[in-house]
């Protein structure tokens, strides 16, 4: 348990932006959660109306406080529809931080964040040993889509399907780069992530080869670790921090002009929650990478001016269409510029899904411990992309990719998902 005094100065902390929630529900309208549960207390306003009195009912209830705040998706749906500008999601990792500072970790979180991820080397290697032997355990159940499920039930997997492990993961394949610029004039830091690099290697091999016919210097730096967010979601600032400090040895600021990410919720950790739970020591060094990561579709479109007016259409086109990741739209504003990478490739005809920036329901750790409820939220996607009629469904977060996928793949849908920053790169081998 961490020291009381030091959790009472952060709850008071959050009293200045608790009084300005108005509680006038317009939360509720756009919450993906209480669509489904039609319940207050999953909803934002009742999770801030249950904050205000943090204090006590910390002391009375601990464990029920921790399960209402932490059902929930994180999407940013409530702060980005807010009209008094409550920031929600820092009053959520703060709190989650302040009852996890009191309550501790589970022994079940604690061996996956402390054990597992806040030590890279062996985050590694236990990925590469998970990829030797999945096939014992796993069989493909979907050609198009792309995925597997399990050989036996499994408490955890349930009947999820899922993208398995790249035989070889990026950091295998390529460990680190650092190149000076062409034409462009520009430098680019390249962000992994987690997912990109032991699932989606060639998607971060397609962001390596955009950039280098663009003729853009790369610093992708070896032994890169966890942005952080699954530990803040959970209230570890422990590991959040070594993972932090561990970052910003490898990506000093003054490598690079841009820092770039083809991971949504990888970028708006890196710009957002980064500065908002850094310490005073570091904050100037963050702010400055803050200052300068940019999403991979967002820097293609406004740093290199990709332009996709120029590409006449081709007859025939294959239809597809577009997820908005909530972390990339919602947080960082960016819907319009994955849409530009799209269409610069004549091969397809982009056809917008209803309500295309609605959560996909996967909330990262809430996918596992809530998966009925992230199921009906996903299939709701699910059946928006299919009324399309698409044979591709792109999107900018490699985390909403696993989920589309499970949806797609379990109602025998036969559609690919794809990265849109994939789709560019087929645009220049035209």
């Amino acid at each position: 348990m961490s020291d009381i005094k030091e959790l009472t100065k952060l709850i008071k902390s959050l009293e200045d932006q608790l009084v300005v929630c108005m509680r006038c529900g317009m939360c509720q309208s756009v919450c993906p959660l209480f669509e489904q549960t039609g319940r207050e207390a999953d909803v934002a306003r009742g999770k801030l109306a249950l904050l205000d009195g943090l204090m006590q009912e910390m002391f009375e209830d601990p464990e029920g406080v921790y399960a209402r705040l932490n059902k929930c998706l994180l999407c940013g749906s409530c702060a980005a529809n807010c009209p008094s500008g409550v920031s929600v999601l820092e009053i959520f990792m703060k709190a989650r931080v302040i009852l996890t500072g009191f309550m501790g970790l589970s022994p079940a979180k604690k061996l996956i964040l402390r054990g597992m991820l806040a030590r890279p080397d062996l985050f590694d290697t236990l990925a590469e040993w998970g990829a030797r032997f999945q096939n014992i355990f796993t069989r493909p159940v979907n050609n198009v889509v792309g995925t597997s499920c399990a050989r036996v039930v499994s408490p955890l997997i349930k009947d999820r399907h899922f993208k398995n492990l790249a035989e070889k993961p990026f950091h295998k394949i390529q460990p680190s780069l650092d190149t000076q610029p062409g034409k462009s004039g520009i430098r680019a830091g390249f962000y992994v992530g987690c997912l990109l690099d032991k699932i989606f290697p060639h998607i971060a091999q397609a962001v390596v080869d955009v950039l280098n016919y663009h003729q853009v210097g790369i610093y992708m730096p070896e032994k890169q670790a966890c942005c952080g967010i699954p530990a803040v979601s959970s209230g570890d600032m422990q590991t959040f921090n070594k993972l932090l400090f561990h970052n910003l040895e490898c990506f000093s600021p003054d490598k690079f002009d841009y820092l770039v990410t083809a991971c949504a919720t990888c970028t708006s950790t890196i710009k957002e929650v980064w500065p908002m739970m850094a310490d005073r020591e570091h904050k100037n060094l963050i702010k400055k990478i803050s200052d300068k990561t940019m999403d991979i579709n967002d820097f293609l479109v406004s740093v290199i001016k990709v332009n996709p007016e120029n590409q006449a259409p081709e007859k025939n086109r294959i239809p597809i269409t577009y997820h908005d990741p909530c972390h990339l739209k919602k947080s960082l504003k960016v819907a319009a510029q994955p849409r530009a990478l799209i269409k610069a490739n004549s091969r397809y005809e982009l056809k917008e899904m209803l309500d295309s920036d609605w959560c996909c329901g996967m909330g990262g750790s809430f996918n596992l411990q809530y998966y009925d409820i992230s199921s009906k939220i996903g299939n709701r996607k699910r059946d928006n992309i299919v009324s399309t009629g698409c044979k591709t469904v792109a999107t900018g977060c490699p985390a909403c990719m696993l989920q589309i996928s499970d949806m797609l793949s379990k109602n025998r849908d036969q559609i690919a998902v794809r990265h849109p920053i994939e789709i560019y790169l087929e645009s220049l081998k035209l």
